[in-house]
């Protein structure tokens, strides 16, 4: 979900330069996705599971890929 966002927003020239620490999370994704996934949880769009756990590995539901659109949507219109 991340690198399809970022890569969407990378290709609608929005800046996706923005990194965020991820140290509060006991997850990490894979070296493909870190860059996609720090941006998103440093732009919001992204805020883990609870427990301090990302699920990178994990499939979204339906209501977190709504909630998740919608941030970005809101995001873009501020």
């Amino acid at each position: 979900m991340a690198k399809i966002l970022c890569s969407y927003a990378a290709y609608k020239s929005y800046d996706v330069s923005a990194r965020g620490d991820l140290s509060a999370f006991t997850d990490i994704p894979s070296n493909w996705a870190l860059e996609c996934v720090q941006w998103a949880v440093t732009e919001g769009l992204i805020q883990g599971k609870g427990k301090a756990i990302l699920d990178p590995l994990g499939k979204t539901k339906r209501s977190e890929c709504a909630a998740i659109l919608q941030r970005f949507i809101e995001k873009q219109m501020q």
